[in-house]
């Protein structure tokens, strides 16, 4: 029995159909996109209620300004994004950023000689406190990390290492790859790490173990003690917490500057 072919009529018949429904389709997005932008504009006009009514806080708080952070984030509102605006001239966040990151400038030059560059943020962040005195706005690690963020964009050298729990903040311009940080990460407990640490823990060869040695000793951000007993420990100054007993004062951090 022969099939009969699909008609002309009924092909143009399911064309229209299939139009129809792309534009309902179609229809429907930007009714739900015109719903969310309102929602959006909602949200921001409270966001800045909020910031008025509570801006000295979001100043003094440093926990309350995480949150606040936070909230702006979801929006995809950056209160730190520019220097001018509603957000600087409301909270002046864009300010205490700036100076936030000029600090923490001359606290990590005048440490380099020390570390090579590379600190921890509990060490950062006790040498910033030192450096505001008692009177200044707190400023918790949070506040820390957004400023050095910021920095990242000027392409200063800044980075954020994470290592176990904690971050490692370098303030060089040093290419440090994953190998590098793998070894920052396994000496991380004690302080210094070996040859034979790294060809156990991490399956390397010795050639592949030396050569990111090496690089971190050419950086400055490890030290070679050869004398250590069994076989050369290669320490990394910014884990060596008892190196940063001595306190840095305001005129060692300006005289870092160049």
């Amino acid at each position: 029995m022969h099939r009969r072919g699909v008609g002309a009529g009924a092909i143009a018949k399911r064309k229209l159909a299939e139009a129809k429904y792309k534009e309902r389709g179609t229809v429907l997005a930007e009714d739900q996109l015109a719903q969310m932008s309102k929602q959006l504009d909602m949200f921001k006009t409270n966001l800045e209620e909020f910031a008025s009514k509570h801006k000295q806080e979001i100043r003094k708080n440093p926990q309350f300004r995480v949150q606040f952070q936070d909230m702006c984030a979801t929006i995809g509102v950056d209160p730190l994004a520019s220097g001018k605006g509603f957000w600087s001239e409301m909270l002046g966040v864009g300010d205490f950023y700036y100076e936030l990151g000029v600090q923490i400038v001359e606290v990590c030059l005048a440490l380099k000689h020390r570390n090579g560059g590379l600190i921890t943020l509990e060490e950062l962040h006790q040498q910033v406190l030192k450096g505001r005195g008692k009177f200044a706005q707190d400023v918790s690690q949070d506040d820390l990390i957004r400023a050095i963020k910021k920095l990242k964009v000027l392409g200063s050298g800044f980075g954020i290492i994470p290592v176990g729990g904690t971050y490692l903040i370098q303030s060089v311009p040093a290419e440090l790859n994953m190998d590098h940080t793998v070894v920052l990460q396994l000496a991380e407990k004690k302080g210094y790490v070996t040859v034979s640490e790294i060809k156990s823990s991490l399956k390397w060869e010795m050639e592949r173990a030396k050569h990111v040695l090496e690089h971190l000793l050419k950086e400055g951000m490890a030290w070679l003690d050869t004398q250590a007993p069994g076989e050369s420990q290669y320490w990394l100054p910014a884990l060596f917490t008892e190196l940063y007993s001595q306190e840095i004062t305001p005129e060692e951090a300006k005289e870092a500057l160049p």
